[in-house]
């Protein structure tokens, strides 16, 4: 890899004011040369690093576009190679006549997330850091943002690199203390092991249990918004939308399909369904609609339930409660600038998480992010925290936790020292590949494959 010069377009494959194409590698600054003609007739090779030129970029003898070329030198560059990155004309087709110009003088076109990748391989960043990288890029909220880029500064990689040296220093004990006896090297404590141990297992326990939460804030909760007909989830739709997305009207059984939205709660996505009404009905369409609105409730990981205030629960209302049981529901009692006839009291017994608003008239908002926030323990959720990312980060924490667990039981068994060193290896084995100081290439190249071209 190193002896490749790579290029792709790093911006979005749309029309737009201009086009980043990234090159990077040990020709990257001679490569853009071959097809960069700068006005002041100064070649790249002559720039230092984090300078710029203004020229036309040729393809052979014929002018493309007039551009911007940025010269990063190694190693302070993104990927910590030489870099180049020349700025056109926003156009589609100009922006690959750019890169067809290099692709022609011997530069390869890079694939999926390899700056990044050799980002990391030439140390730049770790694979937490890197795998944050994609996750900015997928941001779509205030909180997702800011766990990105709290992932990005490394909270994880240094939360995680404390754990591990601990456990190194425990393990380089033992291992001193068994294969130098003739040293006189003080005896490993039982109490100290344990100790560390218990400290570390907790650790990961903490970051664990806050999986779930972490993968709300990065990724949206995927939330239903279910009740009878002509209750008000349209109009609740399209209040927390900020435009009319769910058609509104006094017919009830107006929504047949599924309407879906993304909108932003207090700083959390909401990835929303509109649903049909829920209610027994001879017509095929809307029974249909009602069908695909239950079967939304086997992935939803939020349903707002929403309920008539001016009126008292009827069969249909409580229908919908039964099939809500144990599930993550916010009741909202919809129509409070109505007189009130819904035993608001009684609701409470079912749904703890009760707002009243009036979604005509755009009250109640700020009471129902707050019950969401609540109800998902999302209240006290420091986004700026160490968190796992995805899966692979994951399986690595509940191994290296697993092994902790059997090696605390170890001890506790009074094995010896060189039994409680192998598990304790092992765990400490888990949490390097966790930050990829120690990991396969196929998970790497598992890992970029996610990424996109020019990233």
């Amino acid at each position: 890899m190193a002896e490749k010069t790579i290029a792709a377009i790093s911006t979005p494959n749309a029309v737009g004011g201009i086009s980043v194409i990234r090159i990077s590698g040990p020709d990257a600054i001679a490569a853009a040369d071959k097809v960069f003609r700068p006005v002041s007739g100064k070649m790249l090779q002559e720039h230092k690093g984090y300078t710029a030129a203004y020229g036309t970029v040729f393809d052979g003898d014929e002018p493309v576009d007039d551009v911007v070329a940025t010269v990063f030198r190694a190693p302070k560059s993104y990927t910590g190679e030489d870099v180049v990155e020349i700025s056109c004309h926003g156009g589609l087709y100009v922006t690959r006549r750019v890169l067809m110009a290099l692709l022609k003088n011997g530069v390869l076109l890079a694939g999926p997330g390899e700056f990044t990748k050799r980002a990391f391989l030439n140390g730049k960043l770790s694979l937490t850091e890197a795998e944050a990288v994609a996750d900015l890029i997928q941001a779509g909220g205030e909180q997702s943002l800011k766990s990105a880029r709290s992932a990005m500064k490394g909270s994880l990689y240094h939360t995680i690199s404390s754990m591990k040296d601990r456990l190194l220093t425990v393990s380089g004990h033992i291992a001193a203390f068994l294969d130098y006896p003739e040293e006189e090297i003080d005896p490993v404590e039982s109490d100290e092991i344990h100790t560390v141990l218990q400290d570390v297992t907790g650790e990961l326990s903490g970051l664990l249990s806050r999986f779930d939460q972490g993968k709300m804030i990065r990724e949206g909760i995927e939330t239903v918004i279910l009740g009878k007909p002509n209750v008000g989830k349209s109009t609740l739709m399209n209040l927390l939308a900020g435009e009319r997305k769910s058609i509104v009207t006094d017919i009830p059984g107006t929504t047949r399909d599924v309407v879906e939205g993304t909108v932003m709660l207090d700083g959390i996505v909401l990835r929303l369904a509109d649903t049909a009404g829920i209610r027994e009905t001879g017509d095929v369409v809307e029974q249909a609609g009602v069908s695909l609105a239950l079967e939304r409730l086997e992935t939803a990981q939020l349903v707002l339930a929403v309920f008539d205030s001016s009126s008292p629960l009827s069969e249909e209302d409580r229908m919908l409660i039964e099939k809500l049981r144990d599930l993550p529901v916010v009741a909202v009692c919809n129509k409070s600038d109505l007189q009130q006839q819904l035993d608001i009291a009684e609701l409470r017994g079912f749904f703890p998480h009760l707002v009243e608003i009036s979604a005509r008239d755009h009250t109640g908002v700020e009471a129902l992010s707050s019950a969401v926030l609540d109800l998902l323990s999302l209240h006290d959720a420091e986004a700026s925290s160490a968190m796992l990312a995805n899966l692979r980060q994951f399986s690595c924490a509940q191994r290296a936790f697993d092994l902790l667990q059997e090696t605390l039981q170890t001890l506790e068994m009074g094995y010896t020292l060189d039994a409680i060193d192998v598990a304790l290896e092992s765990a400490i084995s888990a949490l390097l590949e966790l930050t990829g100081e120690r990991v396969s290439d196929a998970v790497v190249d598992q890992v970029f494959s996610h990424f996109c071209v020019g990233k």
